[in-house]
């Protein structure tokens, strides 16, 4: 089996306090699988810790088969990690075709020629178009991001992450801020996504979890609770009294 991603008692302490203690976790390549858990669980923090822009305090994350305990943020990008954030980071008054162009050129390594000649780069530019396309915004491209709908913005920011080519993408809480009409179309693009490409995704919202996710880890406390399919974590008694029927969710039969 191959895995995109294995960690290994990945841990995270704040001088006295541990936010993450000892998660292992194993990530087939091309899966979609989610983290959920109650507020406080310590999920950001683990995906910080992954991401590397925490240092983690102990463990090994390996990223395709490659050791990546060591590397940078930026290192691990290269080595195909890239995540979203709950709250998006975007040039709001850019067009959306230009805010992915950007992610493009710094890539490339190329940011200045952004403010030069554009026009100039026309395979950016169609790659750009590309990974529009990809997830559903092609007819949005010359809009500015500060006309498109919270939602739309979401998408913007996942087409930015694959501008870096990766091959794990993370998703940190992709449909917060979203009403629910629009959210499962959010899921349904990202679902939709390559297989190629592996989906790691934070979410609160059960039906979505339940609908999308091939395997579901639950974080408590920073630790892991337990992990399964989603027949088997609605049907776990210590799910329900830690996390689905404390928030008010319905499991799923």
């Amino acid at each position: 089996m191959t895995y995109a991603l294995e960690i290994r008692d990945l841990t995270l302490r704040f001088a006295n306090f541990v936010a993450v203690n000892k998660v292992s976790m194993m990530v087939e390549a091309g899966s979609r699988q989610a983290i959920i858990g109650p507020n406080g669980a310590g999920k950001t923090s683990f995906v910080h810790a992954l991401t590397g822009t925490l240092s983690g305090s102990a463990g090994t994350v390996s990223i395709c088969g490659v050791d990546a305990t060591k590397l940078s943020q930026a290192a691990r990008v290269r080595q195909g990690l890239a995540r979203t954030f709950q709250i998006n980071q975007l040039f709001a008054g850019l067009t959306v075709l230009e805010n992915v162009l950007m992610a493009i050129l710094e890539r490339e390594g190329r940011t200045a020629i952004f403010w030069r000649s554009v026009s100039a780069e026309r395979g950016a530019v169609e790659e750009a178009h590309a990974l529009l396309d990809m997830v559903g915004l092609g007819p949005q491209a010359k809009a500015r991001v500060n006309a498109l709908p919270y939602g739309m913005r979401r998408l913007v920011e996942i087409a930015i992450a694959l501008a870096t080519r990766p091959k794990v993408l993370i998703l940190d809480e992709p449909a917060a801020g979203v009403p629910t009409t629009q959210s499962e179309a959010i899921f349904e693009r990202i679902d939709a996504l390559p297989r190629d490409l592996t989906l790691l995704f934070i979410e609160h919202d059960m039906n979505l979890v339940f609908r999308f996710a091939e395997k579901i880890t639950v974080l408590v406390a920073g630790e892991v609770l337990t992990e399964g399919t989603a027949a088997e974590i609605s049907a776990d008694q210590r799910v329900r009294e830690v996390y689905l029927g404390r928030r008010g969710h319905h499991a799923v039969a």
